[in-house]
């Protein structure tokens, strides 16, 4: 029986995936083999690491807003969390990337808005912890 060489099919399925992983180093972009486990591996970090960027930058947002609110000379809110109480308690729904866009961008903005949210504040029932109302 004559051998039959596998060309041309093989051939591209392996320069398709080599195109996957032409940046890798060494033998992870150029052994068959090797090639196959690296873009596994790789598809499953992609996917892995965008609910991970989510989050990164969600922590970067939250810490952005809160040195901003926490050097306001008038020193209103003490904190991040307080300040978005009372964000939502008035309201005002600004996303946490907008509002660290305005912090970075524009203080004074940030400013005005925690004005804003002071004058349309209305006292608000506390509980305390023996269930009276202040």
């Amino acid at each position: 029986m004559t051998r039959i060489k596998r060309g041309d099919i093989a051939r591209r399925r392996r320069a398709k995936v080599r195109l996957f992983t032409s940046g890798f180093r060494g033998a992870h972009s150029r052994l068959t083999r090797t090639i196959t486990q690296e873009r596994i591996k790789a598809l499953v970090s992609a996917d892995r690491d965008r609910d991970r960027k989510k989050r990164d930058f969600r922590r970067l947002w939250i810490s952005r807003i809160n040195a901003v609110i926490r050097e306001n000379p008038t020193k209103v809110y003490g904190s991040y969390s307080y300040f978005l109480y009372n964000l939502y308690k008035s309201r005002l729904l600004i996303n946490r990337k907008i509002l660290a866009q305005i912090a970075i961008l524009s203080r004074n903005c940030l400013y005005m808005i925690s004005n804003e949210i002071i004058k349309k504040k209305k006292k608000i029932p506390r509980r305390l912890n023996s269930g009276k109302v202040e």
